[in-house]
């Protein structure tokens, strides 16, 4: 490689393309390299028969930040996609989050003072004034029924855990209203872009060199060698030859299947399958983020399990142990000179899409 590049990004995720976006604005050279065969990271979107399939899995986008939300519509526009997801407990159907239609569809419940008694009725059973679990926390803001049928088996199947072995603070932010809405989120923004998240990223990434399926570590002297800075955006634990050991996140599976000749499957973008029996968390019916009419459908089944090395990292696992192992790297990729870690795998957390791109507005302000 005889050219110089001021940065080397790696990874074409969210982090890597709003960080590229950003630096080209600035004047600056970039090579984009990903070690998968498309853009986008795990936002991609795959064009199945006119379907937008989120190949690795549902992404919804909602902010209450208006720059970010003005950033994102200046690529391409943003629909009126409202997430409000469904939630099959044995052949049972409930609204979720959890409001005033799961109370009624749970206890037959009319009004919010109603709704309100009979989880205090439930929780008074358990004297849980300081929940050190995510079992306890659970009862304590939603009752023992909505507990055990909407979130026990779901959340074991997710974590590969039992309840009362998770933290507390996991189910903290579980929205529960006294309202009839059934919209997730709380945020002012929300939608999904049209024409799918690769249409977004490429717009980001126009300009920049891109180079697919390279493994930074297979080149990694070489593509050093040609360039000022590094952006690197995978595994922190990766980077340093896992070191200190493997950091724990949980990774997630998919059977994805197209249906021909089925326009509708299962009526809404998402649906939590949330006894324990059914092997998998949920079923994803791709069209309906985008309102599609196609004759044919494109569903995903989800399963989560733990993770492996060689499985594609997905969720840190943030209890004690982990977070005192990515302390530890962390340490060291502060000590870099020429190396900037960012995002959900090298910042070893969970970030949601908008805080993806706050967080890169924020490290290339500093450049």
């Amino acid at each position: 490689m005889d050219k110089k590049y001021d940065f080397l990004i790696v990874g074409t995720g969210l982090f890597g393309a709003v960080s590229a976006y950003l630096l080209k604005k600035k004047g600056y050279s970039i090579l984009l390299i990903d070690k998968r065969d498309h853009i986008g990271g795990n936002i991609y979107t795959e064009n199945v028969n006119g379907i937008n399939v989120h190949k690795y899995g549902a992404h919804i986008f909602h902010t209450s930040n208006k720059e970010v939300w003005q950033f994102v519509n200046s690529f391409v526009e943003f629909n009126r996609y409202t997430n409000s997801p469904v939630a099959n407990y044995k052949g049972r159907l409930y609204n979720l989050p959890f409001n005033m239609n799961t109370f009624y569809q749970m206890w037959g419940v009319k009004t919010p003072e109603e709704a309100k008694a009979k989880i205090e009725e439930q929780k008074r059973e358990y004297h849980l004034e300081n929940p050190k679990n995510l079992e306890e926390q659970a009862i304590s803001l939603i009752g023992k029924d909505i507990y055990e049928a909407l979130i026990k088996g779901y959340t074991q199947k997710q974590w590969g855990r039992k309840c009362t072995e998770l933290p507390a603070f996991i189910i903290k932010r579980l929205p529960v209203r006294f309202t009839f809405d059934n919209n997730y989120f709380n945020d002012k923004y929300q939608g999904i872009p049209e024409g799918g998240y690769t249409a977004l990223v490429e717009k980001m990434i126009e300009g920049c060199e891109v180079r697919l399926g390279i493994d930074y570590f297979d080149q990694k002297e070489e593509l050093d060698a040609c360039v000022g800075k590094v952006i690197y955006t995978g595994e922190i634990d990766r980077y340093f030859d896992y070191r200190y050991g493997h950091l724990q996140y949980r990774t997630v599976s998919f059977e994805t299947e197209l249906l021909e000749g089925v326009e509708n499957y299962q009526g809404n973008a998402v649906v939590n399958y949330t006894d324990a029996e059914t092997p998998y968390t949920r079923i994803i019916e791709h069209k309906h983020f985008e309102y599609g009419t196609q004759p044919d459908t494109v569903i995903s089944k989800e399963y989560s399990k733990e993770w492996q090395p060689g499985d594609e990292p997905y969720y840190p696992v943030n209890d004690d142990k982990n977070s005192e192992l990515y302390a530890k790297y962390k340490a060291l990729a502060d000590a870099q000179t020429k190396v900037i870690f960012g995002g959900r795998l090298a910042e070893y957390k969970y970030y949601d899409m908008h805080k993806v791109i706050e967080r890169a507005f924020e490290l290339v302000s500093g450049i």
